[in-house]
């Protein structure tokens, strides 16, 4: 075997047309022929910048294509390329030697590195490699460079598009080479600061060309991201370090007014084009970095900007798309424990729009599951508004009770949502409105319906758990109808038959959710109890803070259902004597009695949490003053 024939360096195509070198060349032939190449571009060869533009600085590749360059001495034929494969550099670079060579690239190749070359060509891909101070200032350097010229170029030719394109094309690659710099929040975001990056991105946000607002929105929301530089800095810098950063950053860009202008753009945006629909998608993105840095700014944001009505209108179309799913997303962030949000939705006519996306899940279940994570989202859009009374009045006023109730009877998806809504909107002394015209809408029948034809200990997965979620939710809305409901009305008397009908089966169903209850609170006692000796021998002391911890796990593990059902049974016991006899009976069979519902009701008692105001502000029993009634009446049985 030949091994130098395995390793010998293949020839040139035989076709190939280009021109061939003497093996040593003498200089005299070298300057002859460039001076010829000159000779060649000075008699009116056409010399075209790939993007239309002037030649780049000094340092980087020329970027030129020579075309129709006709020269008889170098035996082309009049319609051959100017050089193989359209190499536009192929007789225009030489070494320090002399020595020409080509880049081997066609016109495209070279107009995608012409790209990058804009954006600082060899400079900006070593600055990638090696992430530090003096990068960063670098990149930021250019990045002004690029910004101020187009801005001098868009004000001496505003008329002539032809003027300024190249600079525009120079700023756009210089705002995405800035993406990078996320990856190094401690070093980079203190430089993006100091150097008055912030301000020259935020005015690129009423740039003319929405392409560079699109840019500018998408380097915001990787500069946002809560997740910016976790990889990258995770054995670099502390998570203080980039936190801190991203603290300074963030209130940088919003003492800067980043709200607004985002906000103002996005009716600039035409969602027909791909892009300007990612650039929505991004500015929706920004939101949600930002509330999730500080909920506090959800205030700002719709106290200071058109962003609620936008959010609306969008959620509004009939066609579902990325986008309406977003704006759900961040309409339900900005209503969470926030009254005067709340308030605004119902200023902008926010539970009529609601009522009307959502009836159209009335007959029809969303299609896919991007639908119908929207659809809930819509649904717990309207459950955070209706925590507010004036949201309640206006959701009666729009008939909002009698479309849940139609939705339960239609036993679609929205079903379960349907039956949560009205557990909000009846709660609450604001909800007796709603509690008589829910009676009044025949809702007890498919109420208890549901009630009873739900076996959810039975069940598991996914299905058991919205069983559980629907059980809970109807229980909420009963204790809400025995508060509310006037004693002795035509609703209440409704109300406390259901529970005599059928020898008594709704008060057995309430036993058995009871004793399900109870079952899992033992387990989460334990739990809490196991700790709690942990912590005794281990010495250390039990806070408040963490009793609080322990009562609302408590909750979660049964505790807060096996209050709601024995607020119920004492209620129910209280109001009618064969009811209580046989909830009476039913104990005794456990050996347990109505001693063990008042110790649970004593515990709601001391642990209630309300607004005494509103309890009394029409002469109502507040929750407190119920509890204690009931608890009497149980402890003289």
């Amino acid at each position: 075997m030949d091994i130098d024939k395995l390793f010998k360096v293949p020839k040139l195509p035989a076709g190939s047309n280009k021109r061939r070198m003497p093996d040593n060349p003498t200089p005299e032939m070298l300057k002859r022929m460039r001076m010829d190449t000159e000779e060649t571009f000075s008699s009116g060869a056409a010399v075209l910048d790939v993007n239309g533009g002037a030649s780049r600085d000094k340092g980087k590749s020329r970027a030129t294509t020579v075309e129709d360059a006709e020269e008889e001495d170098w035996s082309m034929g009049a319609d051959a390329d100017f050089a193989p494969g359209g190499d536009a550099d192929y007789f225009a670079e030489e070494d320090d030697e002399g020595r020409f060579f080509g880049g081997g690239l066609t016109k495209e190749q070279k107009d995608i590195l012409n790209i990058f070359d804009r954006a600082g060509g060899e400079e900006a891909r070593e600055d990638l490699e090696e992430m530090n101070v003096t990068t960063v200032r670098r990149m930021l350097t250019r990045f002004e460079r690029a910004a101020n010229k187009n801005q001098d170029q868009r004000s001496k030719y505003p008329d002539d598009p032809t003027k300024f394109i190249d600079s525009e094309a120079d700023l756009d690659a210089a705002i995405k080479a800035l993406l990078p710099l996320s990856q190094s929040p401690g070093v980079a975001y203190p430089e993006i600061i100091r150097s008055g990056a912030v301000e020259r991105l935020i005015g690129l946000l009423s740039h003319e060309n929405v392409d560079i607002v699109i840019d500018v929105v998408e380097v915001i929301q990787e500069f946002t991201d809560e997740d910016a530089g976790n990889e990258a800095e995770e054995d670099e810098e502390g998570e203080g370090s980039r936190e801190d950063a991203l603290k300074q950053l963030i209130q940088s860009f919003i003492d800067n007014s980043v709200l607004e202008l985002l906000v103002d753009n996005l009716s600039r945006f035409n969602e027909g084009e791909e892009s300007d629909r990612q650039g929505i998608f991004h500015v929706l993105g920004i939101f949600e970095n930002l509330l999730g840095f500080n909920a506090e700014l959800s205030t700002q944001l719709v106290s200071k900007t058109k962003i609620l009505p936008w959010l609306l209108k969008r959620i509004e179309a009939t066609k579902h798309d990325e986008n309406r799913g977003y704006a759900a997303e961040i309409l339900s962030i900005l209503l969470q424990n926030n009254r005067p949000n709340r308030l605004q939705v119902g200023k902008n006519d926010g539970v009529e729009t609601i009522l009307k996306i959502l009836s159209r899940y009335r007959k029809r279940d969303p299609v896919d599951a991007d639908e119908t994570e929207f659809m809930e989202n819509v649904f717990d859009i309207l459950c955070s508004a209706l925590g507010e009374p004036e949201i309640k009045q206006q959701f009666l006023d729009s008939e909002g009770v009698d479309l849940m109730v139609l939705m339960m009877k239609d036993k679609m998806q929205a079903r379960s949502r349907a039956i949560k809504v009205l557990d909000y909107a009846m709660s609450g002394p604001a909800g007796t409105a709603a509690c008589e015209t829910f009676v009044d809408a025949l809702g007890l029948k498919t109420l208890f319906s549901s009630f009873m034809g739900k076996a959810h200990m039975k069940q598991k997965g996914a299905a058991s758990h919205a069983a559980s979620e629907d059980t809970a939710h109807t229980l909420g809305i009963v204790s809400s109808l025995l508060s509310n409901l006037a004693s002795d009305s035509p609703a209440r008397i409704r109300l406390l038959a259901k529970f005599v009908e059928n020898s008594y089966e709704k008060p057995e169903k309430l036993l058995e959710i009871r004793d399900a209850a109870q079952g899992r609170l033992k387990v989460t006692d334990k739990e809490i109890e196991d700790e709690k000796k942990n912590m005794a021998a281990e010495g250390e002391e039990i806070e408040p803070d963490m009793e609080d911890e322990w009562y609302l796990r408590r909750l979660e593990g049964g505790l807060f259902t096996l209050q709601t059902v024995d607020y119920i049974l004492a209620w129910i016991a209280m109001e009618d004597d064969g009811v209580r006899a046989h909830i009476q009976k039913l104990l005794d069979r456990k050996n347990q009695s109505f001693k063990d519902i008042v110790k649970v009701l004593q515990i709601y008692h001391d642990n209630v949490d309300e607004d005494p105001a509103e309890a009394n502000s029409d002469g109502a029993l507040s929750q407190r003053e119920i509890l204690r009634n009931l608890i009497a009446f149980l402890e003289a049985c």
